[in-house]
């Protein structure tokens, strides 16, 4: 007898979301049961339509087994129900639609009318072999919420939109299905040529990127790429004239070398997006459709964000065609495992206090942000002065300097890195256990980016927040945005000080115009000059 997975297109070791082990599909006509423990199907007829839950519970307890209904990669998704595996399927949408691959974890499926299925292994998502060697080197086994969600869409050459916060495994869930793609790929690619572009808005972002995606090819003959700012722009154009499978860049520099034409474009068939959100407040927009402009109509389009400013649709309508949209968590809520807390301080207390908590805990990796590069590279003499091991990264550094900071804060020759927000996204060191917001940063969302370095991979984090006067409205917003308000640990909240009535009042008409003061002076002078008002009939 044909095994379930054979049936309905789903893998072993799926489960429905509340009903496990079982699976239900619906027929016009008829319900397919699957139990994915026994790996027996059965097969009955239904009158009429009964309530989701009473007929998966009144399906699995049946037995008996007769065949089932042919089901195939083509058929559409019935009254806007999900694919097997696969979220936001839009009513009528073909699954089987200009696959140049072959469709993977049971896509095509009948739906299964009003049920998500979720993933538990990363065997259940169909990857190759090799891959999965890979990640296992790595001790990754279970996927994430957004790689479960975005990785089928991905595999079945579907454009994606992807929201998820931080440190949730957003460049496994579109490096994952991007390699797997390459691997399907004949042939090497062409001098000049670049078959996969991913785009970042930081050279640290844009180098953890290429690390990952270097864990996942070890053994392959795959080659990816980085060209960043402040390396030599000869030195990149040579190695990009061999061709590359893989390309992670960030747009000024590919631009730079776009205008070289030491590389083309017209072969690039993925395009993937990575925290496009600070891509645009980077400023980015306009480099972003000069280099779409130069890229096929014939491509895949992958789109990751930690938050949707409103600007972010307009991206989505310009690059992706109907895409998956995936949402794993509210825009603006960080990790539920880091522990936050504020300060209400003076500036000028901050130093004092920051030097009293990061010596309570000299052994862990901890990250402190700032608004201004002088501040911070200020800020990391004083703590070195203090016996603290320091680094800092900012954006008067050169690539070499900022990549030896990262390398010693690793590797725990430095245990504190001072940063402004070039490091708030991009950076994945799962031991960092302590951020330190010493100045709160002007955009509320890069809070959320700078305390989503702590708490990675399943870890626990804390998030300290100083707070000065001038500081409350940028603390407002912030928990604004986050919903919630941030526990405090010293201090009262700052309060606005009003003058008394009648004291430091401001002369009326403001500062360089005649104000009443002087209007009233030259009334009275006026007065003094003629007779005076209610005498007339005195004055002789």
């Amino acid at each position: 007898m044909p095994r379930p997975h054979d049936a309905c297109g789903a893998q072993p070791g799926l489960r429905i979301l509340g009903l496990p082990p079982a699976g239900v599909f619906w027929g016009k006509r008829k319900r397919l049961v699957i139990d994915f423990v026994s790996q027996s199907t059965h097969v009955t007829r239904t009158p009429t339509l009964p309530r989701e839950q009473a007929g998966a519970r009144n399906g699995a307890r049946r037995g008996g087994v007769t065949e089932f209904p042919k089901i195939t990669r083509g058929d559409r998704c019935q009254d806007g129900a999900r694919a097997s595996g696969v979220r936001g399927c839009d009513p009528g949408t073909n699954h089987g639609r200009v696959q140049k691959r072959p469709a993977r974890m049971g896509h095509g499926a009948r739906c299964a009318r009003g049920y998500e299925f979720m993933t538990e292994t990363f065997q259940d998502l169909g990857l190759p072999a090799h891959l999965l060697r890979a990640l296992e080197a790595q001790n990754i086994t279970t996927p994430t919420p957004i790689q479960s969600q975005a990785i089928p869409h991905a595999l079945n050459g579907r454009d994606v939109m992807g929201l998820a916060q931080t440190g949730t495994g957003k460049t496994n869930a579109f490096g994952l299905p991007l390699v797997t793609a390459m691997l399907e790929m004949q042939g090497k690619p062409a001098p000049h040529s670049v078959r996969g572009l991913i785009l970042a808005p930081t050279r640290e972002l844009a180098r953890q990127i290429q690390e990952q995606l270097l864990l996942l090819i070890k053994g392959t003959p795959m080659k990816v790429g980085l060209v960043v700012g402040g390396a030599s722009l000869n030195a990149q154009a040579n190695r990009l004239a061999r061709g590359t499978d893989i390309l992670v860049a960030t747009p000024g520099r590919l631009l730079d070398l776009l205008d070289r034409r030491a590389l083309n474009l017209a072969e690039t068939r993925f395009l993937v997006l990575d925290e496009a959100d600070q891509m645009l407040d980077m400023g980015f927009i306009h480099a972003l459709r000069k280099i779409a402009a130069l890229l096929p109509e014939e491509r895949q389009t992958m789109l990751f964000s930690a938050t949707m400013p409103k600007q972010m649709e307009e991206i989505a309508q310009s690059y992706l065609v109907k895409p998956a949209r995936i949402q794993v968590n509210p825009p603006g809520k960080p990790v539920e495992k880091i522990e936050q807390e504020v300060h209400f301080i003076a500036k000028g207390e901050k130093l004092g206090l920051l030097k009293e908590m990061l010596d309570g805990h000299r052994d862990e990796l901890a990250l402190v942000f700032g608004r201004t590069k002088h501040g911070m590279e200020k800020l990391a003499k004083m703590l070195e002065k203090a016996g603290f091991a320091v680094a800092a990264i900012h954006g008067n550094k050169s690539q070499g300097q900022r990549q030896r900071a990262l390398e010693a804060f690793k590797t725990g020759r430095v245990r504190v890195l001072v940063a402004t927000d070039v490091a708030a996204r991009g950076l994945d060191i799962p031991e960092v256990r302590h951020v330190y917001n010493y100045e709160l940063p002007n955009v509320p969302d890069n809070y959320v980016h700078r305390i989503g370095r702590t708490a990675r991979a399943g870890r626990d984090g804390r998030a300290v927040a100083f707070c000065a006067p001038e500081e409350m409205g940028e603390l407002k917003d912030i928990q604004k945005v986050m919903k919630r308000d941030i526990p405090v640990a010293s201090g009262t909240p700052w309060e606005k000080i009003m003058p008394p009535q009648g004291q430091g009042a401001k002369p009326a008409g403001g500062r360089g115009k005649p104000g009443g003061a002087r209007r009233a002076q030259q009334r009275k002078r006026s007065r003094g000059n003629g007779p005076a008002r209610g005498n007339k009939g005195q004055a002789a």
